[in-house]
């Protein structure tokens, strides 16, 4: 995991609560909620990879 990869996840987590104050205070709840749904699931397909080299080196290294 690269330094770079945190900063994006960083990006997104400013945008997304940006974007959701601005939503809900217009009213826009439903919009709000799709838009924090639409940025976890851009972070968890950067985060996903990752998880499953852990996972990998966990079964590697116990030899399952």
């Amino acid at each position: 995991m690269t330094i770079n990869l945190i900063f994006k996840i960083a990006a997104v987590g400013i945008l997304v609560s940006i974007l959701n104050q601005v939503l809900k205070h217009s009213g826009r709840e439903e919009q709000a909620f799709l838009v924090s749904l639409a940025g976890l699931i851009i972070v968890l397909s950067w985060v996903i990879p990752y998880i499953y080299e852990l996972f990998s080196s966990i079964k590697g290294l116990f030899a399952l």
